[in-house]
């Protein structure tokens, strides 16, 4: 619930930084209209959007909230402690076991729910403590793994999303030909036409960047798995017979 609500206060933040950073720049870049010569807007640019494009919008407001919230969440400190790494080596060393299992009951983390996995174990084989610690490391992961699917799901769905505002976009040209009783103007047909061409644009301006963040915090996660498998490992090490 805490990450969700950050998510939102970040996403509303990104979305004013969002307007008040594209709308120059669209407005600076876009192609002048024919009919004035004049450069299109921010505004004119996500109405032609129709509702996929307001869709659109939302999907990046909510994937970049994800994208930050994950910054945070996935730094080093919050998934392996330092203080809490060294004050459990020094408790193995001592073999403090039962504190050591109160430190990891009082600061759930990735390492600490690992650690807690083969401590009740200690006494009846290796094997069984690094069965114990195995599935919850497997757990751990993916719990890991699926707080940075959905950006990942965004990234997929947008181009999708655009391609079907392409596709309505291009059926009311077609039927504004149809149906028309003289052969249309192509200022007529320029509102079907300009759905399909800034969907597409507004698919692609989410799924590409969106790729990218996902593509490197899929590599972070999977650092930090093997990076605490390892710390573990070495933990229960000395419990080999």
């Amino acid at each position: 619930m805490m990450h969700a609500r950050r998510s939102l206060v970040i996403g509303l933040l990104a979305l004013g930084l969002l307007v008040f950073v594209a709308g120059p720049a669209l407005a600076q870049d876009a192609a002048p209209a024919a009919s004035g010569g004049e450069a299109m807007s921010a505004i004119q640019f996500i109405k032609y959007g129709g509702t996929i494009g307001y869709l659109l919008i939302l999907c990046s407001v909510v994937a970049l909230g994800m994208s930050i919230e994950r910054a945070i969440g996935l730094k080093r400190d919050n998934v392996v402690p330092p203080d809490v790494l060294a004050q459990l080596e020094q408790l193995f060393d001592e073999e403090e076991y039962e504190e050591a299992m109160t430190v990891c009951e009082s600061q759930p983390t990735f390492l600490t729910n690992v650690v807690a996995a083969g401590l009740p174990k200690i006494g009846t084989g290796y094997d069984n403590i690094m069965e114990a610690v195995g599935e919850v490391a497997d757990f751990e992961a993916t719990k890991l793994q699926q707080s940075i699917s959905y950006i990942n799901f965004i990234a997929g769905v947008a181009p999708l999303m655009g391609l079907f505002g392409t596709v309505t976009g291009m059926i009311s040209a077609f039927n504004q030909i149809s149906t028309s009783p003289t052969p249309p103007t192509p200022a007529q047909l320029a509102g079907g036409i300009q759905q399909a061409l800034v969907t597409t644009c507004m698919g692609l301006m989410v799924s590409i960047p969106f790729s990218v963040v996902y593509f490197y915090y899929r590599n972070k996660v999977q650092r930090m798995i093997l990076e605490v498998q390892s710390i573990v490992g070495e933990l229960m090490e000395r419990f080999k017979e």
